[in-house]
């Protein structure tokens, strides 16, 4: 076998591995060292002299020793050395454990029900009110934690209950729930996108820049939808009664929106706010709103020792979860390329003479179709960057490129039957609540999604608009 034959075969192995159920990183990183000793093998030179050895009646000591010590010094455990230490010391990276521990220390905060209670009152008078507050406190939660489970799980425990107690349609209740609970992917300050950076060493400032209008975007289509299905079909989203949610005084109202919706708003927008203008790297403004978070739980009384222990625990075990799939996939990418298995997609999608916008479908359609069995993550840092190369032969820009792959994996936690938000709603709905009910409360917000994913083609400036306008072209 020819060495680009045995690198599609190292990428054929390891999606047969993945879907048996390995453990992804270390499949990686066996697979890249595994394969890599043999790509790294002196160009199998020592296969040579061994068989020259065998040949030879008369060999000496110092040939075998010298073949011995070739065949254990391969350069596959230097170079996987080095993609450690380079994971390890990449400075964008090290904002991941910071926002990270943000979210975590957020979540435990009480934060969360507070503010779905205030916009629940604010917004009793508008059709869907209660799914309108519930879409727009996954939002802003998803946007402070950027961690889908936790979002949804928490919003599945206090907001579902809630709206069916409200006689909210089972299926629509829990659309809102799972479409809101993803929005942390793509809304800035998000995680996938300092992943994302990583990976293509594209600006994260311009990166969270291109994404704020895509995000709001995306939030207008939910609340479209949200609000014209109340206004169109009023048996899914009833108006609440007053025993439901009470009339209470103006100067009330805008006290819980001081103390609930105003504290959280503010510090995810001294976050983002600091990393646009230039006021703090993503590192120090993570560091900002990991601070901001503790502060918030104190004044809510809602930080313990234990508390922290799980926020602790938490950050450092998805911290290392990410960090040892960048090692792996580094490891694997560059064994994979050495052996010439980049050049071959290469060659195969430039001789499919396709148009940019037919690379960018077909591109996006296999991310699609990856979002079914594996995590955003998993596809940032092991798949996008096949397709990185290519973006300059199609002339096309990985700002732009960055912001549709955020979109698309809004549809890997919606789209059945492996809509992973879908199933962690089922693991805390009531029992009656069924997974096809969720399913088909998801899919008018799937469709929301390409709707926006079908503007951002047609109307590229609304990713670049905001990067051009803060930083120049």
């Amino acid at each position: 076998m020819t060495d680009p034959q045995i690198a599609l075969m190292m990428l054929g192995l390891f999606i047969v591995f993945v879907f048996l159920g390995f453990p992804i990183a270390f499949t990686l990183m066996a697979m890249g060292i595994g394969f890599g000793y043999y790509a790294y093998f002196e160009e199998r030179r020592m296969w040579r002299e061994f068989n020259r050895l065998d040949e030879t009646v008369a060999t000496t000591w110092d040939q075998w020793s010298t073949w011995i010590e070739g065949f254990f010094n391969n350069r596959i455990f230097d170079l996987f050395v080095n993609q450690t230490f380079t994971v390890m010391s990449n400075e964008v990276l090290t904002a991941v454990p910071l926002f990270l521990f943000m979210g975590y220390i957020v979540e435990r905060a009480n934060i969360v029900d507070r503010l779905f209670s205030t916009l629940n009152v604010a917004a009793k008078n508008m059709p869907g009110s209660m799914g309108v507050a519930a879409l727009i406190t996954c939002a802003l939660f998803a946007t402070a934690t950027g961690i889908v489970g936790a979002v949804v799980t928490l919003m599945g425990l206090l907001a579902l209950p809630a709206m069916l107690k409200a006689r909210y349609d089972p299926s629509f209740a829990s659309g809102i729930i799972c479409a809101g609970g993803t929005l942390g992917i793509l809304i800035p300050p998000s995680i996938m996108l300092i992943v994302y950076a990583a990976a293509s060493n594209v600006s994260i400032v311009r990166l969270y820049a291109a994404a704020l209008l895509p995000g709001l975007v995306l939030v207008g289509l939910y609340l479209t939808y949200v609000i014209g299905r109340a206004i169109i079909q009023p048996s899914v989203a009833p108006k609440p009664s007053k025993e439901e949610v009470p009339d209470i005084p103006m100067t009330k109202l805008i006290l819980m929106i001081v103390t609930s919706f105003v504290p959280l708003a503010f510090l995810i927008m001294a976050v983002l706010g600091s990393i646009l203008f230039g006021l703090a790297t993503p590192t120090e403004a993570a560091s900002i709103g990991a601070l901001g978070g503790i502060f918030l739980a104190f004044v809510y009384r809602a930080m313990t020792w234990q508390r922290m222990r799980e926020s602790v625990y938490l950050t450092v075990r998805t911290t290392a979860m990410v960090c040892w799939l960048f090692v792996g996939s580094y490891t694997f990418s560059a064994v994979f390329s050495y052996l010439g298995g980049e050049h071959i997609i290469s060659e195969f999608v430039q001789g499919l003479d396709l148009s940019p916008l037919e690379f960018l479908l077909l591109a996006q359609l296999i991310i699609f179709l990856l979002g079914w069995p594996l995590e955003w993550s998993e596809i940032i840092i092991i798949f996008v960057p096949i397709f990185l190369p290519l973006l300059q032969f199609f002339e096309v820009d990985p700002l732009f490129f960055g912001i549709l792959v955020a979109l698309n994996l809004q549809t890997s936690f919606l789209t059945p039957p492996m809509a992973m938000s879908a199933y962690y709603l089922k693991g805390i709905a009531p029992p009656e609540i069924k997974l096809t009910q969720i399913f088909s409360g998801v899919m008018p917000f799937l469709f929301c999604v390409f709707i926006s994913m079908a503007l951002m083609y047609i109307y590229p400036q609304i990713v670049f608009y905001l990067p051009e306008l803060m930083y120049g072209g």
